[in-house]
């Protein structure tokens, strides 16, 4: 079976969308992957047999809604071409198309036409993530229409795949028949996520956070926090990796805190590289700001990625997390509470015994909750959808 993947991200750094395909290709599946281009990386490549057609390149730094779009759109165009020119050379059976933005759906329109199924994967729901990255309201005309874009890009697609129940819930009464949708969380990819010898770093203590820099993701209030931990703390850091609207911001914080000794900023890694840094880190945090509808409702698979790696994880406490984990996995902190951070941080410190517990009970969610478990559900609707049961060899991974 050839299968196509769209998604305006960088593959590489992208662990849904790699095992996705990871799953697809070890069955035997062709996939081909239409997607984003850093800096000085090829336009193809393939990667653990994956076909990965990069169509334009992409910094994040748009400060404006327009220049969002403008490049968006002209992504869509894009893909739609060299989708539907591929296409017609050698027929796809499936198309995978992720979002945001949910209306890149359009670039599967001309292979719908001609019968091919698509399935729409919603990260992030779009009319949410407008509001927490514009900083504009529920009330706005375009969150209206993107209210409107999302029910006929759910339409236009065969079957709709939503990233938590809390979305899942929402899509349904909005946008979606419940028949046609299911619910795929982001799993740690063991392949990349699993413990791994730590290496000696003379005393340090470190701590990390990985993932977007936008205002929601309240990278700002761990950098505060850490201001109060790195006084108490002689040998402790912070590692950042990450790209988005607020890095400016961070960096200048850094600055008038007087930390550039203390914290480090990086880009983002491609997934093999950032597992490896995440397994050497003392303690994360994910300090999402429940005040911000979407990073109160937006799961982060980072806290499951750490866990897996064995990192024990403070995190905000915001309704998503609070759906999904519990004490005995993560150390919850009062959002938003710079104070209540630092002495989370302080106090997991001092106490090794209570970051080893947290790595205990983590260690026994991920032990039903990874990839190689949850594999079946995405590789039983991709089957569905293109007629077939599904292969014995899907469920013989899943052991």
């Amino acid at each position: 079976m050839r299968v196509c993947m769209v998604a305006y991200s960088f593959y590489e750094s992208d662990s849904r969308i790699i095992q996705y395909a990871r799953s697809l290709t070890r069955r035997g599946d062709s996939v081909d992957i239409i997607a984003l281009a850093r800096v000085g990386v090829p336009r193809f490549e393939v990667i653990d047999g994956v076909n990965v057609y990069r169509v334009q390149q992409r910094e994040i730094n748009e400060r404006a809604a327009f220049a969002y779009l403008f490049r968006i759109l002209r992504f869509l165009l894009l893909a739609t071409a060299v989708l539907t020119w591929k296409h017609l050379r050698k027929r796809y059976q499936l198309v995978h198309v992720h979002s945001v933005p949910d209306f890149l759906v359009l670039a599967a329109l001309p292979l719908r036409l001609m019968g091919v199924p698509v399935i729409l994967d919603i990260h992030d729901i779009l009319p949410e993530f407008y509001v927490s990255k514009f900083s504009t309201g529920q009330d706005s005309v375009v969150y209206r229409a993107l209210l409107i874009i999302e029910r006929w890009s759910a339409r236009l697609a065969s079957h709709v795949i939503i990233a938590n129940h809390l979305w899942y819930d929402r899509l349904v009464k909005r946008s979606v028949a419940k028949e046609k949708c299911s619910v795929m969380c982001n799993y740690p990819n063991p392949d990349f996520f699993y413990p791994q010898p730590k290496s000696k770093c003379n005393g340090r203590f470190l701590l990390m956070y990985p993932g977007s820099l936008n205002w929601h993701q309240g990278v700002d209030i761990a950098i505060r926090a850490f201001a109060q931990v790195s006084s108490k703390i002689e040998m402790a850091e912070f590692h950042i990796y990450g790209e988005g609207l607020a890095r400016p911001n961070l960096e200048k914080l850094i600055e008038e805190l007087g930390l550039q000794h203390k914290v480090q900023m990086q880009n983002y890694k491609p997934i093999r590289e950032i597992a490896r840094l995440m397994a050497m880190a003392d303690l994360a945090i994910v300090p999402k700001r429940a005040s911000s509808s979407f990073g109160n409702e937006a799961a982060s698979t980072k806290v499951q990625e750490f866990m897996a790696v064995g990192v024990p994880v403070i995190v905000s406490r915001t309704t998503i997390d609070s759906f999904y984990f519990d004490e005995s996995m993560v150390r919850f902190f009062e959002s938003e509470n710079v104070d209540a951070l630092a002495n989370a941080i302080i106090e997991l410190y001092f106490h090794p015994e209570q970051r080893r517990k947290l790595v205990d009970g983590a260690n026994r969610h991920i032990q039903q909750n990874n990839w190689d478990v949850k594999q079946y559900e995405y590789l039983s609707v991709v089957d569905s959808l293109i007629c077939k049961p599904a292969h014995a060899s899907s469920r013989s991974t899943v052991a």
